[in-house]
């Protein structure tokens, strides 16, 4: 016979009282079919579920719903499916990271004005994961999130293919001309194979991985294969695991803490992880009450060498990355370096969670001794074209490129680029650096991934593949190249990048940690006082909302002001 209190309940607000309202509330749940005793006296569950038939990323998730209520049922618990907004790449216009505030609004608010005690979050694609667990996080009821797993291995006449490095790599080679369409149609069915994310080292599978690791998943969830039968019994145990949570009243409040955000940056580290990730890491330490700043991912990267040998860092992929002991594997050959005492859902350390795992293959997780290159993984830069950091990716860049001074070729919006930049008269050499305006959070809007800017076809013909690119923009985890990224302020709010003329010279100094545009500031102060505000066209209610409210990517780009916690629990009469 259960002991456990039912009176505590959340949910027992909306189904307990002896008074017409609740009365209404379990009318409504019989009227669905649901029996008395399946509903009353048990802990409700509401599963989160960014299932869509436009979102391949999430397309199984359907399925694997059924799975967590399958757990859920067993571990005594009523189980509750609330679809959300779906934030699929490449489909969602102008870009996920637009949307991503909306879920965790949505997230925060269908938890909050339903009768749920605890959550279970399901996601995978770039935004999902940090709109979820941002949502979750501030509404602070018990919540467990379950990755969708990445996508089986790509591959094109017996070598393996990547989604978004590849993708990059050979649309260059159909515009220089070295592969055919014909080449280029077989490239498209054999890199993406399956539901699932990327099966690179991109944003989606960075961020399960930093959820991982922040403890808000089971142990090596964020590593397996979304076509694995592991990955259903994974669903399914995370169902039971959040009915024992919702009785012990583990809330993310208890899990994420200084140590699992700094323990995030250090699996970040060694996993070269996307530059995507440190907006979403920090708006989610914000939300923690911990603040956290761009300089602490810098100095983890300078102490903690890249080792995981995968895509675009590296060569292999992430199923790769799964059989050589995934996540809990890393961690193990990290575990010197990580807070072994931070809580996980589990109800245990972290420490606790790896403590049997094990490395199978060096090459894929390499050990310390041993880095996939003498380049950190991320790089945050400073100067007078970006006062407040930016961003980059050494060990994906072209090492000749990391101390480079260019002139720069500047196109004021992405349309000036597109329209442009395949121009056989462009004015642009191999030594020239791209420059981007107006792809910021508020300029865009929504910060889309458009600092991978193309290299001109007429250098691609001449067999260049990297230059130095500026932007205020985001770019895919899954690519590569010398991008540098975030620049902040942006252009739209007056940061110095608006200033960038065609002709000035920029030098990058990796090692410095400096990005100048090298223009005295006699001149620059001459171009401020000439510059105007853009004039944005009306949008969407969504999309004013965005930039009136929306901070810098140094801040996380969360919206002022939410993500408070203790907000009143909706009144019920």
């Amino acid at each position: 016979m259960s002991t456990h209190d039912y009176s505590r309940l959340r949910s027992a607000r909306w189904y307990a009282p002896n008074s017409m309202r609740a009365s209404a509330h379990r009318q409504r749940t019989l009227a669905m079919g649901f029996r008395r005793e399946e509903f009353q006296n048990r802990p409700v569950i509401g599963i989160v579920n960014t299932w869509s038939e436009l979102s391949p990323c999430h397309y199984h998730l359907r399925e694997r719903a059924e799975a967590v209520k399958r757990g859920v049922w067993q571990a005594g618990g009523f189980p509750v499916e609330l679809p959300a907004l779906s934030l699929g790449e490449v489909m969602v216009k102008p870009t996920t990271m637009l949307y991503r505030n909306l879920l965790a609004l949505e997230t925060e608010e269908l938890l909050r004005q339903h009768p749920i005690d605890g959550a279970v979050l399901m996601g995978g694609c770039d935004k999902t994961t940090p709109g979820l667990l941002m949502g979750a996080l501030t509404m602070d009821l018990p919540a467990i999130y379950v990755p969708a797993g990445f996508m089986l291995s790509g591959n094109w006449r017996g070598a393996p293919l990547g989604v978004g490095t590849h993708t990059m790599k050979y649309w260059n080679e159909l515009r220089a001309g070295t592969i055919t369409q014909e080449d280029w149609h077989e490239v498209e069915a054999g890199v993406a194979r399956s539901p699932g994310t990327c099966q690179t080292m991109g944003t989606a599978s960075t961020m399960t991985a930093i959820a991982e690791t922040l403890g808000m998943s089971l142990p090596g969830a964020s590593s397996l294969p979304a076509m694995d039968a592991n990955h259903v019994r994974m669903c399914s145990e995370a169902g039971s695991r959040i009915v024992d949570m919702v009785w012990a009243d583990l809330k993310p409040s208890l899990i994420l803490a200084k140590n699992s955000f700094a323990n995030a940056m250090i699996v970040h580290a060694a996993m070269a992880g996307s530059t995507n990730a440190v907006i979403h890491v920090i708006a989610l330490a914000r939300r923690a009450g911990i603040p956290l700043v761009l300089d602490e991912f810098d100095a983890t990267a300078q102490r903690v060498p890249a080792l995981t040998n995968v895509m675009p860092s590296g060569k292999f992929l992430m199923e790769d990355f799964h059989f050589a002991g995934g996540l809990p594997a890393l961690m193990q050959r990290l575990r010197d370096l990580l807070d072994l005492s931070a809580m996980t859902v589990t109800g245990r350390p972290l420490g606790e969670n790896i403590a049997t795992a094990r490395v199978n293959l060096d090459d894929v997780i390499r050990p310390l001794a041993n880095p996939i290159s003498s380049e950190p993984g991320l790089a945050v830069l400073r100067g007078n074209l970006a006062p407040e950091g930016c961003v980059m990716k050494p060990s994906a860049a072209d090492p000749r490129l990391l101390r480079h001074e260019g002139r720069a070729l500047v196109f004021e919006n992405i349309r000036d680029l597109y329209a442009r930049i395949d121009d056989p008269d462009l004015d642009v050499d191999a030594d020239s650096v791209l420059v981007l305006k107006m792809g910021g959070p508020e300029g865009a809007p929504g910060m889309p991934e458009w600092g991978g800017l193309p290299i001109p076809k007429k250098l691609l013909e001449k067999g260049v593949r990297d230059m130095v690119r500026v932007s205020d923009a985001r770019m895919s985890g899954t690519h590569y190249g010398a991008c540098v990224l975030h620049v902040s302020p942006e252009a739209a709010a007056g940061g110095p990048l608006a200033l960038v003329r065609t002709g000035d010279t920029i030098r990058l100094d990796v090692a410095a940690r400096r990005i100048d545009v090298l223009v005295d500031d006699a001149e620059l102060a001459c171009r401020r006082a000439a510059w105007a505000p853009p004039d944005y066209p009306v949008q969407s209610g969504y999309v004013e909302l965005f930039r009136d409210r929306v901070l810098q990517a140094h801040e996380g780009c969360d919206f002022v002001g939410f993500g408070r916690r203790g907000v009143p629990e909706p009144e019920i009469f």
